[in-house]
């Protein structure tokens, strides 16, 4: 399992742009910037669209005057729902960038994957909240219960930030 100080995996992601589904790598994503990246087990989940999503929502001006450059959000989902999920959450107009792994490749690569099978959620991420700087692992915390969000949230991430 990736450990603070560890460099995230190469890969290349998908997300909803303009003109349709785009690629976007990591190096794009995280290079030569503070990043706070959290993910979810599904989109449009109960305790992910409830919870989750809504605290970075809320608390993209904390992150940002404590020098968050850009939020991403991570599901092991295609792009067209990862989308849909940022505009019915409000979080892609907040500006969260709403990004697919699709295959799970990323997670799995960070050791990160989990599978809950009885309720349909198979090779999918677990629950976790980091800031990365250039593209290494400053900050991780990741939810020991998939159904939570409170050691995840936004305000648990900033609150690690800061000691």
């Amino acid at each position: 399992m990736i450990e603070t100080g560890q460099k995230l995996p190469e890969a290349t992601l998908l997300e909803m742009t303009a003109e349709g589904p785009g690629q976007v790598t990591t190096a794009e994503l995280f290079g030569g910037k503070t990043v706070a990246l959290f993910a979810v087990p599904g989109a449009f989940t109960p305790t992910c669209s409830n919870t989750h999503v809504p605290s970075f929502v809320n608390g993209m001006d904390a992150l940002k005057a404590r020098g968050v450059d850009a939020v991403v959000c991570l599901s092991v989902n295609d792009p067209f729902v990862m989308g849909a999920w940022g505009a019915a959450t409000g979080a892609s107009e907040a500006g969260i960038r709403m990004v697919g792994d699709p295959a799970g490749g990323f997670v799995k690569a960070m050791g990160l994957d989990f599978s809950a099978d009885v309720v349909g959620l198979v090779g999918r991420a677990k629950r976790f909240a980091a800031l990365v700087e250039d593209g290494t692992v400053k900050v991780l915390k990741i939810e020991d219960n998939p159904g939570e969000a409170g050691n995840t949230s936004a305000e648990a991430l900033m609150a690690a930030m800061a000691g």
